[in-house]
């Protein structure tokens, strides 16, 4: 049986989650009333991940310091804190641009604290024969959360009254700090009998990550799906409010067709893992989440570019749940919170970068639609890049190292 803290730390994960979703809905909605500069809307995304390049190792290498419950509830707290400022802000009509961008960027920084610690604590909880089931379990509380539930709240709420969504926002990030002081015992790592620098942790952690060559393979191919999908991702708003010519609140539902591919996505995952191995289902999940953009650039009809978009949802996810289940299983728990900070600042680093380019592209090429096919075009390059790079390696069977 699974240890039932795991549902304590998955109850607060999907509260966050919640609030989450409703914030990545009602930000860029935020931002369109503002402006209709493609490569505005896609800075806004730039700049909620700009953190992760700035950041990353560090809340990686901190989360193996302290103890990593406290550290996400007080991550949580400040998201809480800064979500309600905003509200006030758009209540009053005090907002511009570059007060959501200020907004953006401490929520991200807060966000890099809560995903390295929260994340590590997964593997001190479940069993190694039970981390693809506790994984799709957290997968698909990420994707109830976010595009499921969140989606729609944000962006009928936000129809209804502008700083609505975001009071939702703050107090679920709340909800889910107090959520934590369930979960009993210490979280904090085993620590050397000498005491480290920051400094020193931080070069071991990288160290162990350079010299292990499977997983080098897959941070260099998380990052670059994260790239070439969030050129598209970034557009999202404007191809669907545009291009396919929905309304504010049709955009939510627009996005909850993506949850239900994404909540597939997490319940076929340990199943497909367990019949074809964890390699082919990464390698297929990369090509068909770029079957899934490229045909978006191409169709312009509402439902079935919602269909696509639940396609994608369903494999990013599939690739999600391989990808964490190797990182736990391989990495040992002292060490998780750096190799998690370098992971997050390669793969949520990525995000702003695509981001930018794909808010070019949109400028250059002249519509969403076209970005998405590049996007689309390039994910399934990548997915024979993929295959070419792990072919040799059994990632099924990988020992997980003791030093």
């Amino acid at each position: 049986m699974p240890d039932r803290r795991l549902s304590w730390l998955l109850a607060a994960n999907g509260v966050g989650n919640l609030a989450d979703g409703i914030g990545k809905v009602a930000f860029p909605l935020l931002a369109t009333t503002l402006t209709r500069d493609p490569v505005q809307i896609g800075a806004l995304s730039a700049t909620q991940f700009l953190p992760w390049l700035l950041l990353g190792v560090f809340a990686g290498t901190l989360a193996d310091r302290v103890d990593r419950k406290r550290a996400v509830l007080l991550a949580n707290v400040m998201r809480a804190v800064v979500v309600g400022l905003t509200a006030l802000l758009v209540y009053t009509g005090a907002l511009s641009i570059w007060l959501v961008y200020v907004a953006a960027l401490l929520l991200g920084a807060a966000e890099t604290v809560a995903e390295s610690a929260g994340n590590a604590m997964i593997p001190a909880l479940a069993r190694p024969d039970q981390l693809e089931s506790a994984n799709s379990k957290f997968q698909a509380a990420e994707i109830l959360g976010q595009t499921f539930l969140g989606g729609p709240v944000g962006s009928l709420t936000f129809a209804l009254f502008a700083a609505f969504p975001f009071l939702l926002n703050s107090a679920g990030f709340a909800i889910a700090a107090a959520l934590l002081v369930g979960l009993t015992g210490s979280f904090r790592p085993k620590t050397r009998a000498e005491p480290t620098r920051l400094r020193t942790d931080l070069v071991d952690g990288l160290k162990w990550l350079v010299h292990h060559p499977l997983l080098c393979r897959l941070v260099v191919i998380a990052g670059l799906i994260s790239f070439v999908s969030e050129m598209a991702q970034a557009q999202l708003v404007l191809y669907a409010l545009e291009e396919l010519g929905l309304s504010e609140a049709a955009f939510g539902l627009f996005t909850f067709v993506g949850g239900i591919g994404g909540l597939a996505g997490a319940a076929v995952a340990p199943r497909l893992v367990r019949r074809a191995g964890r390699r082919p289902v990464l390698v297929a999940g990369i090509f068909a989440g770029g079957v899934g953009f490229g045909a978006m650039g191409f169709v312009h009809q509402p439902v079935a570019s919602a269909a696509l978009f639940g396609l994608f949802a369903a494999a990013v996810v599939a690739v999600n749940v391989v990808l964490a289940t190797a990182r736990h299983a391989l990495v040992p728990s002292e060490l998780l919170g750096r190799v998690l900070g370098v992971w997050r600042t390669v793969v949520w680093g990525a995000i702003p970068l695509g981001a930018l380019v794909g808010g070019a592209l949109t400028e250059v090429l002249g519509s969403a639609s076209a970005t998405f096919a590049v996007s689309g075009g390039a994910q399934i390059a990548l997915a024979a890049l993929a295959a070419l790079l792990l072919w040799r390696f059994s990632m099924d069977r990988e020992p997980v190292s003791s030093s």
